[in-house]
């Protein structure tokens, strides 16, 4: 097939320009096409970022053969959160895969979009992708859209490649991060040690994540995150390169490796908290989109899920904090105007039991000297070590006088004169 290139794209990559004018094919098929040489422009291989200008011929040699569908439907509950004639929004429950893949055959969210839609989803990701945008890891609840045709689908996809598709997620992570928002640019690709993880690599793909502490307490941190890309376990990758994996995250340091970062008083808190949460407390919270037909706006946000909400309570009851910040000068340091958490208006009555001891048989309270203290303190112990070196030093004085014949009354003392009797002066 050849397809000439129009004046609205030039400019564009090869593999954008390809999956726009071809049919039902994803933009990851194209590049598996040009990676195996089956795409020339001039009568010569290029690459996937090679730039199309205006006039060239682009020659497809082989087309894509689509794989026979081999997911059958099945009867798998959905919470809807949103839905019309080209988008639904779905609020993906924690332990459901997405789509076959992994050695995952049934159970998966694919199954149970084609048995609530039947034909009425996108083709454009292949029979075992029906209507499938993006994804979220099995463990990760939350937000995703789901096309229900080919047009909807690319404007999708346009969307989340242009970063006009916004994403929010919640993420409970160990820890205070020092920054208390910022961006995380580190390249994800497969740990070169264990190939069922990612990691921060080398030479691995572009990935930042942008993040804002909103909520603080002794052990952890609640973060709200938006994803400038989409790689696989971004979030979990990034929290975990920074010192600050998110809890209960089996893969990446999040269970019972991370305990020992606990001070021991609030090791028991941990525990239970670890307790609760069936795997990473992560959540896709909200989702901005622009609607393919309507070109509006839409935002769409969900609670918290019930294990995630659980462990926050318990922290704010057993272990709060307020918002440290941190200066190059003196470190972490504390204010009151960010305090997060609301406090008890109750006053104070006193103790309802009496106390162990007494106030009278109490170990009494040590305070602290102020600056000025410590230094005149200091200066007089100086003043005393002077007065006994000099006092030391006239004694050594006084007897070498008398090895030498002097009477002690008439030893003078050096630096001092004897004193003159007035009447002598007369």
């Amino acid at each position: 097939m050849n397809y000439i290139v129009e004046e609205q794209h030039n400019g564009e990559r090869l593999d954008k320009f390809l999956a726009g004018v071809m049919e039902n094919v994803s933009r990851t098929d194209v590049q598996k096409l040009i990676d195996a040489g089956e795409v020339k422009v001039g009568a010569s291989k290029v690459s996937k970022n090679f730039r199309v200008e205006t006039g060239m011929t682009v020659v497809v040699e082989k087309m894509i053969e689509k794989e026979s569908s081999t997911l059958e439907p099945e009867d798998i509950p959905l919470d809807i959160v949103y839905e019309d004639e080209d988008i639904v929004v779905i609020n993906k429950p924690r332990n459901l895969v997405v789509h076959p893949g992994s050695g995952v055959s049934k159970g998966t969210l694919a199954a149970a979009l084609l048995h609530h839609f039947k034909e009425n989803l996108s083709t454009v990701n292949g029979p075992l992708r029906p209507g499938i945008v993006h994804r979220l890891d099995k463990d990760t609840p939350g937000l995703m859209v789901v096309a229900k045709n080919d047009a909807a689908h690319r404007h999708l996809a346009h969307q989340l490649e242009t970063r006009t598709l916004h994403r929010t997620y919640n993420a409970l992570v160990w820890g205070c991060p020092r920054d208390l928002e910022g961006t995380i640019d580190a390249p994800i690709g497969r740990n070169p040690k264990n190939r069922l993880k990612m990691a921060v690599v080398k030479g691995g793909k572009e990935s930042r994540t942008h993040y804002t502490a909103k909520q603080f307490f002794a052990i952890a941190t609640l973060l709200e995150l938006q994803l400038e890309s989409g790689r696989t376990h971004q979030i979990r990758v990034h929290t975990r390169y920074t010192g600050h994996p998110v809890v209960g995250d089996p893969l990446y340091d999040g269970r019972e490796e991370s305990l020992n970062r606990v001070p021991p008083l609030m090791k028991p808190v941990a525990e239970n908290v670890l307790e609760i949460a069936p795997a990473q407390l992560l959540q896709a919270v909200k989702i901005e989109l622009i609607h393919p037909r309507t070109n509006k706006k839409l935002t769409f946000k969900v609670p918290m899920e019930e294990p995630f909400a659980k462990v926050l309570k318990l922290l704010k009851k057993e272990c709060p904090a307020s918002a440290p910040v941190y200066d190059e000068d003196m470190g972490f340091r504390d204010f009151d105007a960010q305090i997060r958490f609301e406090e008890d208006d109750d006053e104070f009555d006193g103790y309802d039991e009496p106390l162990a001891i007494s106030p009278d048989e109490a170990a009494p309270v040590k305070v602290r000297k102020t600056r000025a203290e410590r230094l005149a303190e200091k200066a007089q112990t100086a003043a005393k070590r002077r007065a006994v070196a000099a006092e030391r030093k006239l004694i050594k004085q006084m007897k070498a006088a008398r090895r030498k014949g002097i009477a002690p009354e008439d030893f003078v003392e050096p630096g001092y004169e004897p004193t003159i009797d007035p009447e002598l002066l007369g």
